[in-house]
């Protein structure tokens, strides 16, 4: 694999500008006590810049040269300033990528050799010694806090996109959950109406033309329902419910069962609360309408003021297999997806759900909780 070399040019050029603009105007200012830039002396002040440009690739040599070019320009009696821009930033630079313990190294090696000047020249105030200790330290604490609040805002990103990244997950969970019940529901009525249909084809038309209406809006509804469950996927669609309690009574009249509805109580409902008791209602009826064909179901939802009851209760049919609550039946295959995921839905908002056999037929009752009802 070929490495891809990755430079700095723009930090660089800043650099090398300040560099020869300060040395530049330190020159000036310090004509009486220091020497005057030359070209050995512009050489020196670009050597740091160019190693920036290489530092990625080789930070310590680069660290050292800039270092050095930094000695040889205050041996050299140049004027003081320029030449410590170039290692002040490749220390930083050095704490900034991750190479910590080669910064502090560096800038302990940096202290030696300024410390080491100043005794050379005679300076030997302990005060300026202080100074100078002070100031390499400043500078790796400031690229310490440095280091640390990127990593912190790095962490904090890398939380929001897996923050989003399980958001998505269970976006894309409760669309299969939905595009399960919508499919499973009408194909389920689709094929009980169509059964009927080939039945009474030849002794009872009126009431076959009736079942093929009903497989007409069933299969008009599973299409409709599904658009609207895929349509989260596309860019600036609505995030609605794509079923509430207010279309229960349509539900009813295309199940093809003869289905009692009460309402106890009536109070406004969270959408994901309406949602989970509408398939609740759906996938019952498709269990007594797969299972016991012909039963009579009583379908009753209590408006409570802590929770929503929804209870579903079929007569049971001569014919049915059982129904256990692990959704299978002896004579009728089933997927066994229907109650685990009813009771999934109930689960997700804290509710709970009981299915089981009662007399003759089959039940299901469901317990969502509320949250208080606000004045």
């Amino acid at each position: 694999m070929r490495t891809k070399y990755v430079f700095d040019p723009y930090l660089a050029l800043i650099v090398a500008v300040g560099q020869l603009v300060i040395g530049r105007g330190a020159s000036w200012g310090q004509a009486d006590t220091r020497e005057p830039l030359d070209p050995y002396a512009y050489a020196l002040l670009l050597a740091g810049p160019l190693a920036i440009l290489l530092h990625r690739r080789f930070p310590l040599l680069t660290t050292a040269v800039a270092l050095g070019a930094c000695d040889l320009f205050l041996i050299g009696g140049y004027a003081y300033g320029p030449s410590f821009i170039s290692p002040a930033v490749l220390l930083v630079l050095l704490v900034l990528r991750g190479r910590r313990l080669m910064a502090w190294f560096m800038a302990g090696m940096t202290l030696l050799s300024f410390l080491a000047y100043a005794w050379l020249v005679g300076n030997r105030d302990p005060l300026h010694s202080v100074w100078i200790l002070t100031s390499i330290m400043l500078l790796m604490v400031v690229a310490e806090l440095v280091r640390t609040v990127r990593e912190r805002r790095a962490e904090r990103e890398r939380i929001a996109e897996e923050e989003a990244r399980r958001q998505a997950s269970e976006e894309r969970l409760t669309m299969a959950q939905e595009l399960h019940d919508v499919l499973a529901h009408n194909i389920s009525l689709i094929h009980v109406q169509a059964s009927t249909a080939l039945h009474l084809i030849d002794a009872n038309p009126e009431q076959a033309r009736t079942a093929l209406a009903t497989i007409k809006t069933a299969s008009k509804e599973v299409l409709g329902e599904m658009r609207s469950v895929l349509n989260v996927l596309r860019e600036g669609a609505p995030r609605s419910p794509t079923a509430g309690l207010d279309r229960l009574d349509e539900l009813i009249e295309r199940s093809g069962l003869k289905v009692t509805l009460k309402r106890v109580g009536c109070r406004p409902l969270p959408s994901q609360v309406e949602r989970a008791a509408y398939r609740i209602v759906q996938e019952s009826l498709t269990n007594a309408g797969r299972y016991a064909p012909g039963s009579q179901v009583r379908v009753r939802l209590e408006y409570g003021e802590r929770e929503l009851t929804v209870q579903v209760t079929d007569s049971g049919a001569p014919t049915a297999a059982v129904l256990t609550d692990g959704d299978t039946a002896a004579a009728v295959p089933g997927s066994g997806n229907g109650i685990p995921g009813m009771r999934e839905r109930a689960s997700a908002l804290g509710g709970t759900l009981v299915a089981g056999p009662t007399g003759a037929g089959f039940q299901v009752e469901a317990r969502l909780p509320l949250p208080e009802e606000t004045s």
